[in-house]
């Protein structure tokens, strides 16, 4: 924090020198740019930086102009303490990510230390926000929020039908699995299978042909899109009409497309779209023409920055401890998610999930829609 703080003094006071009329906020945002999960990396970044372009455009954050570093951790725990590291080192303040709960973790023990706030978009696990960090907020929602949905869907739907549980054996799958179970053996239902896969393998034979021998009938997944989208193929190609039912990790456009038609009737849980709110069309506009199709996680990272400027303002400081005092209180945000609210942990005030349906749309694209409430 010294380091932080009298870099700042000295640049202040450089500037008022040399007359230049604004210094810089560092903002940083991390995620999986390369590897297998960048699809979500991109969602992070595009929507970082579009929301920094229009608050600078806008007379940045009482009055300084926001700059972005891009942090590659490439969904490693390891990569991404040298991120954060680095993020330290550079002088950044504020993050947007990380994307994955096992490299959140980690990543924000550094940032505690280091006097930076974060925000992230996606990070689920408990823990993130559990361990009571100064420092920690999230525009999603928990995982032991959206299995809770899970398991009630199970119960009321599904009732005396056999269910496998399976994940992908990161933190983030674990944990959505490890809730799922707790919530459905207290609502009395026992699964046929709890099991983790390895990620990154190609043939999940095994515990395709373990699924088809217990006769599952529902696949409550606990892992991202590209493990998901082979299992159901393999799935079908045993004959097998196994309706699964996952969350937040399957948002892809990729799952559909590694899938295809195997992925049609899968049941998934997030937030309502927020690219369908009206007020927020001239910003898909914008996202769409430089042709990135703003889904997912887009507008999460997006709202991360809004929520970063409003506390700033509210603080009339860009002090990240004085920031987070703001955001601890319950003020509310307005973002391109809707009006939210923290509490004393960094957890949303309420996480909104709801189901979707994986399907063909009306132009013969496989995307998820919202189920009627």
């Amino acid at each position: 924090m010294k380091k932080l703080w009298l870099t700042g003094a000295v640049l202040a006071a450089g500037l008022a020198l040399g007359g230049i009329a604004q210094a810089q906020i560092k903002l940083g945002v991390a995620g999986p740019i390369t590897g297998p999960n960048a699809p979500f990396g991109a969602q992070l970044k595009n929507g970082t930086e579009l929301a920094v372009k229009n608050i600078n455009a806008a007379g940045g954050i009482l009055g300084q102009q926001l700059s972005v570093e891009v942090g590659d951790d490439v969904s490693d725990p390891k990569q991404g303490v040298s991120v954060a590291n680095k993020f330290v080192g550079d002088g950044v303040t504020m993050v947007v990510g990380h994307f994955n709960s096992g490299v959140t973790i980690p990543a924000s023990e550094v940032y505690s230390d280091n006097g930076v706030i974060f925000i992230t978009p996606s990070a689920t696990n408990e823990k993130v926000t559990d361990r009571n960090l100064w420092n920690a907020f999230r525009t999603c929602g928990r995982d032991d929020q959206q299995a809770k949905v899970w398991s009630d869907f199970i119960v009321a739907n599904f009732k005396g039908k056999k269910i496998a549980i399976v994940h992908d054996k990161t933190t983030y799958g674990q944990g959505l699995a490890t809730n799922a179970k707790k919530f459905l053996n207290e609502a009395g239902v026992t699964e046929t299978i709890f099991e983790g896969v390895n990620v990154g393998e190609k043939d999940y034979s095994a515990i395709v042909t373990k699924m088809k021998g217990e006769g599952a009938d529902v696949l409550v997944w606990g892992g991202l899109y590209t493990e998901a989208a082979l299992i159901l193929k393999q799935l079908r190609d045993q004959g097998m009409n196994t309706v699964m039912l996952s969350g937040d990790g399957i948002t892809s456009a990729d799952f559909a497309t590694i899938g295809g038609d195997a992925v049609i009737g899968t049941l998934m849980t997030f937030p309502p779209k927020p690219e369908n709110i009206p007020a927020n069309a001239a910003i898909v506009k914008q996202f769409k023409d430089t042709g990135f199709n703003p889904e997912a996680y887009t507008f999460y990272s997006y709202a991360a920055v809004e929520i970063f400027k409003q506390a700033a303002e509210e603080a009339k400081s860009v002090d990240p401890q004085k920031m987070a005092e703001v955001m601890h209180s319950g003020k509310v945000f307005h973002t391109v998610l809707g009006d939210l609210s923290y509490d004393k942990k960094g957890d949303l005030t309420k996480a909104g999930y709801v189901l979707y349906t994986w399907k063909k749309g009306p132009d013969g694209k496989i995307d998820y829609f919202q189920n009627p409430s």
